[in-house]
């Protein structure tokens, strides 16, 4: 059985920031493969979508997207081509400026989303609005927009998610 998790990171961040590298090690315990593409220098979601098409692999049992601010915004749209297994997003950029969220409608048989209640970038009231349009569900955390701050919350949280996609592993 092949089970990935996709990391996206935000537009300021790298693929193997200390974020990622935290819940990849999650992951990787649970007996996934990880792969983080490298958006660095790539400003549109366009462009994003599709390296991500690129890399994903093309033959999979199950599939995790992880996004951070504009990675969550990523994994959302992507699951307009086909719905992941698992869609966990920290801190996603919805409603903002160039991120047209009016549209965007995650799917996948797993969600969570994740909040910082003093996220200084991405407004709580966004997450709230888009979570409440979609029936999604929400964690909010006392954090800024990085989370670094409850950084073992959110790991915890993320093996706890990757439990419940339920689907064994055969190693």
């Amino acid at each position: 059985m092949t089970r990935w998790v996709c990391f996206n990171h935000g537009k300021e961040s790298g693929p193997w920031g200390s974020k990622i590298q935290a819940l990849a090690e999650v992951a990787r315990a649970r007996g996934y493969q990880v792969i983080s593409p490298d958006y660095q220098g790539m400003d549109t979601v366009g462009e994003r979508l599709e390296k991500l098409q690129r890399e994903l692999p093309a033959e999979y049992d199950e599939l995790v997207l992880v996004g951070s601010s504009m990675g969550a915004y990523v994994a959302a749209a992507r699951c307009a081509l086909q719905a992941p297994d698992g869609l966990f997003l920290l801190a996603p950029a919805v409603f903002m400026p160039g991120y047209e969220s009016d549209g965007l409608a995650p799917c996948a048989e797993n969600i969570l989303v994740i909040h910082g209640w003093q996220d200084e970038i991405v407004p709580v009231d966004n997450a709230i609005r888009w979570c409440r349009r979609h029936g999604l569900p929400l964690l909010l955390l006392d954090s800024d927009h990085r989370l670094m701050s409850v950084l073992d919350t959110i790991c915890s949280q993320f093996d706890q998610f990757l439990e419940r996609i339920g689907k064994p592993c055969c190693n």
